[in-house]
């Protein structure tokens, strides 16, 4: 029997025969690769063939993968050292796997004592004479396509250990030193038996056996020498043996700690009249060795001796101290110890009572509460313990079941408390415990009950006084308080502003608040205190606030600036500026301007009564440069300074260039018309006139033809020589000058034309009667070269009276007209115009003055002289005449005459009191007309007037007093004082022209009179009578006595205290001293005071300090200490000197020696 194999690809129809086998296994060879393949098997006999049976799955032609596998039957192989080892692992897998090997992680290199071999089955590793670099874990990896394989062996070579590693002191007393160590890293393939422990002195090379069998890794050596030095070395024995040493550094044997330090301040706890319980904390510093104790001493404070309360150790820190008197003060301090000893003492407590405890507070009382904060007042204890309750702790517990936890951690002194950080909607429950002076507590009070934490609210509210609702004044100098009462819950936050900022807490200014009131102080108060104040409360319920306008009553500040300086020309400039930010609480009543050139120091007046915030200042110097300054004033005095920039004081402008075109264009024989052109160039100001010189031209010499300047670009040339010939030239003037001349003109002869006149003008009828007419006319304005000779009326063919006439004959009532004819040499000119018409008739006027300006100005007349006021008047009917000065009968004074067209009045003998005004009135039926006159008598003044003492000391006397009522016509140029003494003569004292005046040199305690008197060009006022000579003091008996009067130096000139000088040259400055006595100056310079100096001097003056520096150097700059002082005071003041020169080389770090202290 056999059995045919048949088959088919698996997408073929046709079955072929594979092979032919007697066993029921056949391998089919010869197939396509990857191909899908149909097998079935057909069983053979003698009978023949079988039905087939199919494999039933296709089979896939490709080779079977195997993965990788490793069968050990040892993980773990030992060797003893120097032989022989061989690892071998079975390899299975299809394909052949890849085989690797590691080391400890690293891949394993073959050496000449280890070989890698591999083969199909296996891979071997040999190892020739196992040493300790073979021990460790052997890795090898197995890798095909079909996976990985890891396997890990362990190799132990069986060996002597390694040395033991870190050794350490664990302990050092002065008999044993405590070690210990680390076992070794390699053990030898075994454990670690024991180890050997060995000594010796570091002054010496052997080595003693101290242990040969300990078995843990530490050790104490004992039974050393005190302070000695001693190495241990240590082995690490197996079974195979002893391991090389490890040595030890050298260890001496004493303690290596010290004495603990002190413990803190000990505090009693407790006290009581019979036991006090002191407390204290461990040292900061145990000295390197554990506290084993304490021990306590006390003293009674007015004791030196202190006692040990403690026979044996304190091993806690509290102790019982009994034994004490009652009322009795005691301190207590404690000292630590530790193995090395007893270390410091701790500080002394502070001396306690031995008084039984305060009691506890009162119970809590709840005064406002928030969602998260509860405030809380309390009562003292009624009894304190007998020392001062010096503050209180507040509990609170949660409820129900909450634990009591303290509230501050900082003292509360105070019977009140704001607890924070609450839960909203939580119940708490509130204690308070008391501490007195010597340290005590006492028993918590009474709780406070349940406590909801929610918002209780109630708007903030400001109560004030009513007189801050109106605008606040204060004086300067004096104190600022706003007081205000509040109210709200909770408590609302108060914060004082001013002008919108928050105030700034300074040493004069202080803000008081309490839970129920609350003020801000501002002492000392300057002007810049003005503003408003405002009050504003604010909480949870809202926010109000309160204005305040408080005003400062002073001085006025700087004008606002800058200064500005504008119209610079070469002798004036204008200046302007702003009002005071800062008015002194009053209104400016005037500004005070001065000026100062930058060589100077001192400050001159420019104006003292400017009401503008502008001003023109006149009369500067060319190319001088000048600081300006200007002041205000109100009414309680000058106010601080505000100060241009330096300016130069220059025209901005040049002369302009020279005119051209001159040219005559009429001639007569006195005189040439002339004109003009304008130069091209102005120089930058406008052309104000024009200067026109002539010039003979047999002479060499120009004279200037105009007077005032000519504005206009003509002009005509009087007073010339008739058939005399002239040139002419002309230059224009502006602000800088006058311009070079023009090139001179044609040459002209002056001679008259002759021509017949111009027409004269239109005849006026100026009177009529019932058979004339009067009229009058004014003379040609050209005559044509020759004197006008008379006039021809057309109504007669001759006129021999000129420019007025009076036709007769004429009918009653009837008109007329009228012209006139001008008659020369030549012959008689056109017809004038002819006249109005006028009709002959009796003609009325009303009255009027017939005066020229002259008769409009002053009229001034010496003392003791005549005048007389002549009124020229017209009128018809004739009108009559009054004459009037205030106050006086002029019909008895002078002399008055009058006639029909004029009236007069003559004054004999005229005094001062002669002056004044004075009128005349003429008055008719048509009208009435008035004219004042002013006459000024020139004569010597009236008496001062308010004479009084305004200051006395010992030896001096001031004046003071007032211009005269009537200065006599002029302006007063002077006063004489003069003095006497009861029962002497009157003597002078000075001649000044201010209205006050300081007498010095009189006598302490005597009694004198004073007297003042004016005068002016006229001369000095009289001295017949009391009233109109002079003003004695109204206190006749002026007692002189003494006052004292601290120094006072006023540096309002001296900006930031500083002066500046060139090197070289002198310096001399004078700086305001007042104080009585006249005081004593002294200067110092780097605290060392200045005395003998031949380049630095100093001079008092009544009023002033005058300091001289001469041929100044780089060395005298710096800071100086001037300090004056006199039985009134002290005060002191420093000046920086500043000297202007190139600097000097550097110079070694030290102080440096100033020369003036050395008296140069």
């Amino acid at each position: 029997m056999c059995y045919n194999v048949e088959f088919k690809p698996k997408t073929g129809d046709k079955w072929g025969t594979a092979c032919t086998v007697k066993v029921p296994e056949a391998t089919v060879p010869n197939l396509t690769p990857n191909e899908a393949y149909l097998f079935r098997v057909v069983a053979i006999n003698e009978k023949g063939k079988s039905e087939p049976k199919d494999l039933g799955l296709p089979v896939v032609t490709k080779d079977v993968e195997i993965e990788p596998s490793v069968n050990l039957l040892f993980n773990t192989y030992s060797v003893k050292a120097g032989d022989d080892l061989t690892l071998e692992v079975p390899v299975r897998g299809r394909p052949k796997p890849v085989v690797s090997w590691k080391k400890d992680g690293l891949p394993l290199k073959q050496t000449s004592s280890l070989t890698i071999l591999n083969t199909a089955t296996s891979s071997k590793i040999l190892i020739k004479e196992a040493k300790r670099e073979h021990v460790g874990k052997y890795e090898i990896t197995l890798a095909n396509t079909a996976g990985t394989v890891t396997t890990d062996i362990g190799v132990v070579v069986l060996d002597k250990p390694g040395p033991p590693k870190a050794i350490k002191v664990d302990a050092v007393t002065s008999d044993s030193i405590t070690l210990s160590w680390s076992p070794p890293e390699y053990d030898g393939g075994c454990s670690i038996s024991n180890y050997i422990v060995e000594k010796r002195d570091t002054n010496t090379q052997e080595w003693q056996m101290v242990a040969s069998n300990v078995a843990r890794t530490c050790f104490k050596a004992g039974r050393l020498t005190h302070g000695a030095e001693y190495q241990f070395r240590i082995y690490a024995v197996n079974r195979y043996g002893k391991s090389t040493y490890l040595d030890s550094p050298g260890i001496v044997a004493q303690y290596n700690f010290k004495q603990p330090g002190p413990p803190s301040t000990p505090i009693v706890k407790l006290a009581t009249k019979s036991y006090m319980l002191v407390t204290w904390n461990e040292p900061v510093v145990d000295g390197g060795s554990a506290v084993l104790g304490y021990h306590l001493e006390r003293k009674e404070r007015s004791s030196i001796l202190w006692t040990k309360m403690n026979r044996g150790m304190i091993k806690d820190t509290e102790y019982k101290v009994n034994g004490i008197e009652e009322g009795m003060m005691y301190e207590f301090r404690v000292y630590a110890e530790n193995i090395a000893g007893i270390g410091k003492c701790s500080k002394a407590c502070e001396p306690v009572a031995a008084r039984d405890p305060c009691d506890p507070p009162g119970t809590p009382v709840v005064t406002a509460i928030t969602r998260t904060s509860v405030s809380l007042s309390w009562d003292k204890p009624e009894y304190d313990g007998g020392a001062k309750v010096s503050g209180y702790i507040i509990e609170r517990r949660d409820l129900p079941e909450g634990r009591w936890t303290r509230c501050n951690f900082t003292n509360v002194p105070e019977t009140h408390y704001d607890v924070t950080g609450l839960t909203e909607n939580s119940k708490y429950d509130f204690r308070v415990i008391a501490k007195n002076a010597a340290g005590l507590f006492s028993e918590p009070s009474d709780n406070t009950g349940p406590i909801t934490v929610k918002d209780d609210v109630d708007p903030p509210r400001i109560m004030m006084d009513v007189k801050f609702r109106e605008t606040v004044f204060v004086k300067a100098g004096e104190t600022l308080k706003i007081n205000a009462d509040l109210a709200g819950r909770p408590a609302p936050v108060v914060s004082w502003t001013k002008d919108g900022k928050e105030i700034e807490l300074r040493a004069r200014i202080q803000i008081v608040t309490t839970d129920t009131s609350t003020s801000v102080i501002v002492k000392d108060c300057i002007r810049r205190d003005s503003g408003q104040y405002a009050l504003t409360l604010q909480n949870i319920a809202g926010a109000v606030t309160m204005p305040i306008n408080c005003v400062i009553i002073d001085k006025p500040g700087p004008s606002a600036g800058p200064l500005q300086i504008t119209g610079l020309t070469a002798e004036e400039c204008t200046l302007s500026w702003g009002p005071p930010q800062e008015a002194g609480g009053a209104d400016i009543t005037h500004y005070v301007v001065e000026k100062r050139e930058t060589s100077r120091l001192a400050w001159t007046l420019v104006k003292g009564d400017v009401t503008k915030t502008y001003f023109k200042v006149k009369g500067l110097q060319k190319g001088n440069e000048y600081i300006f300054r200007v002041l205000a004033v109100n009414k309680y005095g000058l106010g601080e300074a505000l100060e241009s920039d330096a300016v130069k004081v220059t025209d901005p402008y040049t002369i302009a260039t020279a005119p051209a075109g001159v040219d005559v264009t009429a001639i007569t024989g006195d005189s040439m018309t002339l004109t003009w052109c304008k130069p091209a160039s102005d120089g930058g100001s406008p052309i104000i006139g024009y200067v026109i010189e002539r010039r003979e031209k047999t002479g060499m010499r120009w004279i200037r033809v105009n007077r005032d300047l000519v504005v206009e670009c003509t002009t005509v040339a009087t007073k010339l020589r008739k058939a005399c010939e002239y040139d002419f030239r002309v230059y224009a003037e502006n602000a800088a000058g006058l311009s070079p001349p023009s090139e001179p003109s044609a040459t002209f002869r002056a001679m008259d034309p002759l021509v017949v006149p111009s027409r004269p003008t239109k005849p006026k009828i100026i009177s009529s009667t019932k058979d004339s007419v009067s009229i009058v006319w004014k003379p040609p304005a050209d005559d044509g070269g020759a004197p006008i000779l008379g006039y021809s009326v057309e109504y007669r063919d001759y006129i021999r009276k000129p420019l007025e006439f009076t036709i007769t004959g004429l009918k009653t009532d009837a008109k007329y007209e009228f012209c006139v004819k001008a008659i020369n040499k030549v012959g008689s000119s056109a017809r004038s115009p002819y006249s109005d018409g006028a009709a002959a008739m009796d003609r009325t006027a009303e009255p009027s003055f017939d005066v020229d300006i002259e008769m409009r100005k002053v009229l001034i007349v010496k003392h003791g002289t005549a005048f007389t006021l002549n009124v020229p008047f017209k009128g018809k009917p004739v009108p009559s005449v009054e004459w009037a000065k205030e106050g006086v009968d002029l019909k008895v004074r002078g002399t008055i005459e009058s006639t029909d067209s004029s009236t007069s009045l003559t004054i004999e003998k005229s005094n001062r009191n002669d002056s004044g005004e004075y009128s005349v009135t003429i008055e008719s039926p048509l009208g009435k007309a008035t004219l004042p006159m002013v006459v000024k008598v020139l004569d010597s003044p009236g008496p001062p007037v308010n004479v009084k003492v305004s200051a006395v000391t010992r030896d001096s006397a001031t004046l003071t007093w007032e211009a005269p009522e009537n200065d006599g016509g002029d302006a007063v140029k002077a006063y004489h004082v003069e003095k006497r003494e009861a029962s002497k003569k009157w003597v002078k004292c000075a001649t000044v022209r201010t209205m006050t005046h300081t007498i010095k040199s009189l006598r302490e305690g005597a009694e004198y009179f004073f007297r003042v008197r004016a005068e002016n060009h006229a001369g000095l006022s009289t001295t017949s009578s009391f009233t109109t000579a002079f003003f004695d003091i109204t206190y006749h008996s002026a007692v002189l006595f003494y006052f004292t009067e601290a120094p006072e130096f006023d540096l309002t000139n001296y900006p930031k205290n500083t002066v500046y000088v060139k090197a070289g040259s002198d310096l001399t400055f004078e700086i305001p001293l007042t104080g009585r006595p006249m005081p004593k100056v002294t200067m110092s310079k780097n605290n060392v005071v200045i005395k003998g100096s031949k380049r630095l001097l100093t001079e008092v003056t009544p009023d002033s300090l005058i300091i001289t520096l001469n041929e100044s150097i780089s060395s005298d700059a710096g800071k100086y200490e001037i300090t004056a002082s006199n039985a009134g005071g002290t005060t002191k003041i420093f000046i920086i000197f500043i000297v202007m020169d190139r600097p000097g080389p550097p110079i070694d770090e030290g102080e440096e020696q100033h020369p003036l202290a050395e008296g140069q």
